[in-house]
């Protein structure tokens, strides 16, 4: 099983950028399809995007189309979130996860878009 810890949330006005970072661990990293979910204050945890092994095919929920891109570093066991044009609405705390319903994923890292 993957163990994951994600980082490089913080607070940004509208408009500005963000990369989370997930760190993953266990030897299954390679072979597994990676999530990032998101959940926002008093909301139910959101698919936000989807990535393959090979860094070859993502997908995005479609509120963030076009200003998140998700990749992985297979060398550093890394999958990244780089989020940009951040909206107020995009305020949560995300998660890396190795299923797309969120069920194994990491601590999360705050994410605040605000003015």
């Amino acid at each position: 099983q993957v163990q994951l810890v994600e980082s490089g949330g913080g607070t940004v006005q509208p408009g500005g950028s963000l990369r989370l970072t997930c760190a993953a661990s266990g030897s299954t990293f390679t072979s597994v399809w990676m999530y990032w979910v998101r959940q926002a204050p008093g909301k139910d945890l959101e698919w936000v995007s989807t990535i393959n092994t090979y860094n070859t095919y993502t997908q995005y929920t479609p509120s963030v189309k076009g200003r998140f891109t998700a990749s992985r570093d297979n060398a550093k066991n890394t999958v990244y979130l780089q989020m940009n044009n951040l909206k107020p609405e995009d305020t949560a705390r995300y998660y890396c996860a190795s299923d797309p319903s969120g069920t194994v994923r990491g601590q999360g890292t705050q994410v605040t878009v605000t003015s």
